[in-house]
């Protein structure tokens, strides 16, 4: 099976490792990271996701990392995306993004911020983006945005939180089927917090028992969505608790069925990148090694 399935989880993963629950110093994400993108599991894994405001702080790990006379070479460079939460100042992208615009051994390959009003004259066509949509009123209308932004050229895909913050409720399967049927028929999107477990369920987080969402159930959901299903359909997907049914599901997929959601959710952070890939594995989706 891992033969067919390996494409669905193929750059699945972006490493939030310096992110909540995580919360990795960023010398050791840097180097764990490093470590990913050199294992026999790295076909599933991202960018490292920095915070904007830590980019300085990024160029002294590399500037303390061993290395001899022309040691570093293309297979060094970390690929990274910037990240402003929502709250944060999103002058901090660009900000960013100049002090590591010629540094040999960082490649900025996207951002990620908080949706804002002027987000599109503020920030579009800079770098790859992906805008976190808000709840309430203003969801729709971000989703418009971020459409007609894509049409205008920019590459730009919507984002949507999944994990519980202090300041953001865990969205249900009645919230996020909805959610999920009304940005993936109209742009690509990415999700952030509490995915990760391939199956839904509930979990330890520092103790505490939470409900978290899986990878495997959002892939099926998505699916549905882009066919059309109706909010029930889509929430009885993200509620189910079964590994061994939602992978065989999964598993079923065509070719043709793991490309099209996949270009419609594009990617997920996650803070320890192992955790999903080493419940993937069990379930014989795909090998580490």
């Amino acid at each position: 099976m891992p033969s067919t399935t390996s494409s669905v989880f193929r750059d699945l993963i972006d490493d939030a490792a310096v992110f909540p629950p995580g919360n990795a110093s960023l010398p050791d994400a840097v180097a764990r990271h490093r470590a990913h993108r050199t294992s026999g599991y790295a076909q599933y894994i991202g960018p490292l996701l920095v915070p904007a405001g830590s980019a300085d702080d990024l160029v002294a790990v590399l500037d303390g990392e061993p290395s001899t006379e022309g040691e570093r070479t293309a297979s060094g460079l970390i690929e990274v995306v910037l990240i402003a939460r929502p709250g944060a100042d999103p002058a901090l992208v660009p900000a960013a993004q100049d002090l590591l615009v010629d540094d040999p051994r960082v490649q900025v390959v996207g951002a990620e911020v908080g949706w804002f009003d002027g987000w599109v004259k503020a920030l579009a066509g800079a770098l790859p983006l992906a805008i976190e949509i808000p709840r309430g009123p203003d969801q729709q209308r971000a989703i418009t945005e971020i459409r007609a932004a894509r049409e205008a050229g920019h590459p730009v895909v919507a984002k949507f939180r999944t994990g519980q913050t202090p300041t953001w409720v865990w969205p249900d399967e009645t919230e996020l089927a909805e959610v999920l049927r009304s940005v993936a028929t109209q742009v690509p999107f990415k999700l952030t917090g509490g995915l990760h477990h391939a199956v839904r369920g509930t979990y330890e987080v520092g103790g505490v028992p939470e409900e978290n969402h899986g990878i495997l159930n959002i892939l099926l959901a998505t699916a549905a969505a882009l066919d059309g299903a109706g909010h029930d359909e889509v929430a009885g997907l993200l509620a189910v608790r079964a590994a061994q049914a939602l992978a065989a599901l999964v598993g079923a997929w065509t070719p043709e069925t793991a490309k099209r959601v996949r270009a419609a959710f594009t990617a997920y952070g996650c803070c320890t990148v192992t955790d999903p890939i080493d419940e993937l594995t069990v379930l014989n989706l795909l090998t580490k090694d």
